[in-house]
């Protein structure tokens, strides 16, 4: 089994252990449940922000630690200043993440990202109750009517859907149901990154639906190159994250970032 493969049969049993000990009542009865989300699909458009989707992650099946010292408080308030929205890993086997740590960071007032691997509506009504604005969907393990399903569920709830696709094949799951696009440069079956995957499925996205290149972002002038292609947002995880003190690359990033764009 790929890597891929392998998360996706541990997140049925993780899934299958978690609805035993929490009821979809309970999940119900949170503060968070009633509370209106924010919309990234808006943050990506305010000229004030930079399209940033900065993620707090510890680590990755194919890195290891990345960094296991940065607090969540310190580096989502960091990202918050200019990020259009801030991704939260979820997932603790594979990313050392956990849904805590996306509670956390509610604190913020930018939209929420949870990122983690979806493969039952248990999970988005999860998301929903620990204060998520945004849900992720993948392509590779999700089939398109599993995607609409999903999406569905998820917009009815108020939150938005950001679908990652990954090659020309996966184009048949963007549907009327999701929100955004997002175009992985890596590879989630080797794990290998490449930025061109994005440039190339670009113009094969609707228009009217923003594209999000996602993984392999790591200078400035990357992020200048795919905002001119045509791209609204720009997940970055690790290369924030790598640094012993997240919150003050992120702040270099954007400084530098900002005197290209003018």
């Amino acid at each position: 089994m790929n890597i891929l493969d392998k998360i996706v049969v541990h997140k049925q049993v993780e899934v299958h252990g978690r609805k035993l000990k929490k009821s979809v009542a309970a999940m119900e009865k949170t503060d968070y449940f009633s509370r209106d989300c924010l919309s990234l699909k808006q943050f990506l458009t305010d000229s004030d922000r930079t399209g940033i989707i900065a993620e707090y992650k510890r680590k990755s099946p194919s890195k290891g630690v990345i960094n296991d010292t940065a607090t969540v408080k310190e580096v989502t308030a960091a990202y918050a200043t200019a990020a259009s929205g801030i991704s939260v890993l979820t997932d603790e086997t594979f990313f050392g993440g956990t849904m805590e740590d996306l509670e956390e960071a509610r604190f913020n007032q930018v939209p929420l990202l949870r990122k983690d691997f979806m493969i039952d509506e248990y999970q988005i009504l999860e998301a929903k109750s620990i204060g998520a604005d945004v849900i992720l969907l993948i392509a590779a393990c999700l089939s398109p009517a599993t995607v609409k399903q999903f999406a569905g569920l998820s917009r009815r709830l108020g939150m938005e859907v950001l679908l990652e696709i990954h090659n020309e094949e996966e184009l048949g799951h963007i549907c009327a149901e999701v929100d955004m696009v997002g175009i992985n440069n890596r590879n989630l079956k080797t794990f290998e990154v490449d930025i061109n995957t994005s440039l190339a499925l670009l113009e094969k996205i609707p228009g009217y639906m923003p594209a999000i290149a996602e993984s392999g972002i790591s200078n400035v002038d990357t992020i200048v190159t795919l905002h001119h292609a045509g791209f609204r947002g720009f997940l970055i995880g690790e290369n924030f994250m790598k640094h012993p003190k997240p919150a003050v690359a992120f702040a270099d990033f954007v400084q530098q970032l900002k005197t290209k764009l003018v």
